[in-house]
């Protein structure tokens, strides 16, 4: 409960002691019965309170308490984003990283995507991981905290030493399978060819197309170490691009490019929903003014 005009509140003081001071002119009266005049001065008492009442009430209602529901829509309508990362043996190689070259791919990797999915503030995001075979590490949610603790959980090797792209790429189409976004992006890296599975790239990115998926790929490591006109392929068909990185500051500024070429369309805003009560105060006000009236006529 907030107050619109809560400085208003201070002519309570200058009021009542207006109202203390310049009272009204006491009519002369004349009793009969003396034993009456007791329940008299009661009743001018109880009504000097009444007025001072009526006074708070009336620069209550003035003030406008008011309750103030804030609202913020952050998100629930923006992109739907999975990221496919290679988990391969190959993710394993250290000195990806060059100030710390103790880390192997996964291990940087996982850092980037992190701070990638905590700046997607407006998205949903999902986790597929393939080697030999691919899974949903987590399935599309906006609760990124769970996703990024998920990640710290992940390493190379997890889903075997070889390298399934298309598998990979058909996990993350069938991560949309209860997906009701618009738009629906993949993110699919890669440090090797494609050696592994049951499914072709090129079913996969069929797949992709029929679900009207963009699909942004990344190879990194070494040159000549991945694919990379599979890689484009990939991403010129399905409408999105591809990237190179060779060291984790090129890889984390191909994140922040594809942050900006997908923009959310929902921007995050606080939205405050009032709901007034002066017309509380305000009634009390009127009814005890109406049976002050009502005291001084029958008198």
């Amino acid at each position: 409960m907030n107050l619109e005009y809560a400085l208003l509140l201070l002519l309570i003081i200058p009021a009542l002691y207006c109202l203390y001071k310049c009272k009204e002119k006491s009519m002369q009266a004349y009793f009969v019965h003396l034993h009456l005049m007791p329940l008299k001065l009661q009743w001018l008492r109880l009504e000097q309170y009444i007025k001072y009442l009526i006074i708070i009430l009336l620069i209550s209602a003035l003030s406008s308490p008011v309750i103030q529901n804030k609202y913020d829509p952050q998100n629930r309508n923006g992109i739907d984003i999975v990221l496919s990362l290679d988990a391969s043996g190959s993710m394993g190689s250290s000195g990806f990283d060059k100030e710390q070259r103790q880390l192997d791919r996964f291990e940087v990797l996982q850092g980037i995507v992190q701070e990638f999915i905590s700046r997607r503030t407006q998205d949903n995001v999902g986790i597929v991981v393939y080697g030999d075979f691919a899974f949903i590490a987590s399935p599309i949610t906006y609760e990124k905290e769970i996703v990024n603790e998920m990640i710290s959980y992940l390493s190379s090797g997890i889903a075997g030493q070889n390298t399934a792209i298309g598998e990979g790429l058909a996990m993350g189409v069938r991560a949309f399978k209860h997906s009701k976004a618009e738009t629906k992006v993949i993110i699919l890296l890669s440090d090797g060819e494609h050696n592994s599975g049951s499914i072709s790239p090129q079913d996969a990115i069929t797949m992709s197309n029929a679900q009207n998926i963009r699909v942004y790929t990344i190879g990194i490591g070494n040159k000549g170490e991945f694919n990379k006109t599979l890689l484009e392929k990939i991403a010129n068909e399905s409408g999105g691009e591809f990237f190179a990185a060779y060291d984790s500051e090129e890889l984390s500024e191909v994140y922040k490019e594809i942050e900006k070429l997908e923009k959310s369309k929902i921007k995050s805003k606080a939205y405050i929903s009032q709901e007034y009560f002066y017309q509380y105060p305000l009634s009390l006000a009127l009814l005890l003014g109406l049976f002050l009236l009502y005291r001084k006529e029958k008198r």
